[in-house]
C-alpha cells in the first residue's frame, strides 16, 4: 500500500417542518456534539441511522491476527444492518485515494439523489481503504504514531479529512448557498455522516498501515503487530464499520443491491 501520495459541527438543532429536513440524534457517532439532518422523508434511512448510533462496536481489542474469522473480531451487527437497508437507491464508494475528491464526489452524490432525483432514502457507503483509510483514524492515533510525517511525507499535522468545515454553520434550509451546508466548502467525514454516510472501516488496511509502521521502526510501545494493529482498530473514528476486509465487503455489498462506483 503505497503512502506516497500524488496527490462537528454543530448544525442548528431545530428546524422547521417547512424547510424539508428533520434533526436525528447520532449521539453515539458524534458522542452527543451534533445532529444529523435528513430529509424529512427520509424515513428508512432516518431509521438506519438510529440502529446504527447503538449497534455494537468493539474497542477492546488487545490483540488481533492478519485474517478475521469470527463476526464477534469486527462490527458485524453494524455490518448486517447496512447489508439489510432495502430502501435506496444504495450506493458504494470504492475509496482509496486519501487526497482525492472522495468526499467530494459523494457530497456530489447526495445532492443529486436527494434533490434532482427525489430519492429521499438515498444511501451512500464509502468502502474506504488503501490509504484513504487514515482519514479513519482519530487524532490520538495520528498525534502518537506521527502520520502526517511517517506515513505523508509531512503533508499533514492532523486528520484533516474528518475536521468539520466552517460552511456547516451555514443555514441548512439554504440548499443553494453555494458555500453552504451542502456546497463543496463543507466536504467532511463527520458532515457526510451527518447526513446517512456510512464509513466502513477496513481490518486488512489497519494491519497493512501497522505493518508500514514497523517497517519504519515505528513503535514507541515495543508492540507485536496484532497488538499495534488492535490499538488502530481500538482508535477509529466515532461510527465508522469495522469490516474484516472492504474488497471483500464489496462483494457482499453488491449481492446485496448496491451499485459499485470507484472515486
Amino acid at each position: 500500500m503505497p503512502f506516497s501520495l500524488s496527490r462537528r459541527r454543530v448544525l442548528q438543532s431545530t428546524l422547521l417542518a417547512g424547510f424539508g429536513f428533520a434533526a436525528i440524534g447520532r449521539s453515539a457517532i458524534a458522542q452527543g456534539k451534533s445532529s444529523a439532518i435528513l430529509p424529512s422523508d427520509a424515513n428508512s434511512l432516518a431509521a438506519l441511522s438510529q440502529k446504527l448510533t447503538t449497534a455494537p462496536r468493539r474497542r477492546d481489542f488487545k490483540t488481533t491476527q492478519m485474517i478475521l474469522q469470527h463476526p464477534d473480531e469486527w462490527d458485524s451487527e453494524a455490518l448486517d444492518l447496512v447489508l439489510a437497508y432495502s430502501a435506496g437507491p444504495r450506493q458504494v464508494w470504492d475509496n482509496t485515494n486519501l487526497e482525492g475528491p472522495w468526499l467530494n464526489l459523494m457530497r456530489n452524490a447526495l445532492n443529486a439523489q436527494i434533490w434532482s432525483f427525489k430519492h429521499p432514502d438515498f444511501l451512500a457507503v464509502s468502502a474506504t481503504h488503501g490509504p484513504a483509510h487514515l482519514a479513519l483514524l482519530d487524532d490520538y492515533i495520528w498525534t502518537k504514531y506521527d502520520l502526517g510525517n511517517n506515513l505523508l511525507n509531512g503533508k499533514y499535522q492532523g486528520n484533516n479529512w474528518v475536521k468539520t468545515p466552517t460552511a456547516a454553520q451555514a443555514d441548512p434550509a439554504q440548499i443553494e448557498d453555494a458555500n453552504g451546508v451542502f456546497s463543496p466548502a463543507d466536504n467532511s467525514i463527520s458532515v457526510l455522516q451527518e447526513r446517512g454516510v456510512v464509513f466502513l472501516a477496513c481490518h486488512n488496511a489497519i494491519w497493512e498501515i501497522t505493518g508500514h509502521l514497523l517497517a519504519k521502526g515505528i513503535n514507541p510501545d515495543k508492540k507485536t503487530q496484532g497488538e499495534v494493529a488492535s490499538e488502530l482498530t481500538n482508535h477509529l473514528i466515532p461510527g465508522a464499520v469495522l469490516t474484516p476486509g472492504v474488497v471483500g465487503a464489496i462483494v457482499e455489498l453488491e449481492n446485496a443491491g448496491f451499485r459499485y462506483t470507484s472515486s
